[in-house]
């Protein structure tokens, strides 16, 4: 039992410095890029030894692409959760509205902004990071939000649905379209204020209703 116990101890506390190493790798990468960033300055911010850093993490490209990953899992979670929400609601006008809301915070949280540059400029270097960034993350959340628009079809809330995760496309680039490459092409400061964002989703919600309402 005490060699179970010291063994769970232990993994417990290696996965602590694991986390804390994805954050401060994350904070780092965001201040100086993939190419500016060193293992040294993520070791200290981490408050770890590079060795213990290379326990975890083989090399500094490895380490870029678990952030990413762990971002895009956090990612996922978040939106899959506000989809889920959907598939309940008897209001689908009052859902998709919702479901806006949620898309705009989650996807224009200034890091994920930031970390969603990133991913973009070192696509060439990394493209097995773009695609888990892609695959992983926005495309697994429109086919979970799809597969929430086919059960409110199901129930005869929306029509003509056909293809759900096209439809689910369909509504994220109505929302997020304008908003998104905004700040992707002007800047974190280049988001619209609350009440352009507002108008955006209204409009969004009152397109896809027309169409599938």
């Amino acid at each position: 039992m005490e060699l179970q116990a010291s063994a769970t101890a232990d993994a417990g506390k290696s996965d602590r410095r694991r986390q804390a190493i994805i954050r401060a790798a994350t904070e780092v990468f965001l201040r100086h890029g993939y190419v500016g960033a060193t293992t040294d300055e993520v070791a200290a911010s981490a408050s770890v030894s590079k060795q213990t850093l290379y326990k975890h993490f083989a090399d500094k490209q490895r380490l870029f692409a678990e952030v990413i990953l762990e971002t895009t899992v956090q990612l996922v979670d978040g939106l899959a959760s506000v989809a889920g929400t959907l598939r309940d609601t008897e209001d689908v006008r009052t859902g998709l509205r919702e479901l806006a809301a949620g898309f705009l915070r989650g996807l224009l949280d200034p890091d994920v902004l930031r970390l969603r540059r990133l991913v973009i400029a070192e696509a060439d270097r990394f493209p097995e990071v773009g695609r888990a960034w892609f695959d992983r993350g926005f495309d697994r959340s429109l086919v979970i939000l799809g597969e929430s628009l086919q059960q409110l079809a199901d129930r005869g809330l929306l029509h003509r649905l056909g293809d759900p995760t096209l439809a689910a496309y369909q509504f994220a680039g109505l929302v997020m379209y304008q908003p998104m490459n905004q700040v992707m092409f002007a800047g974190t400061e280049a988001l619209p204020s609350a009440e352009a964002l507002d108008r955006i989703a209204d409009a969004a919600v009152e397109t896809f209703l027309r169409t599938y309402g």
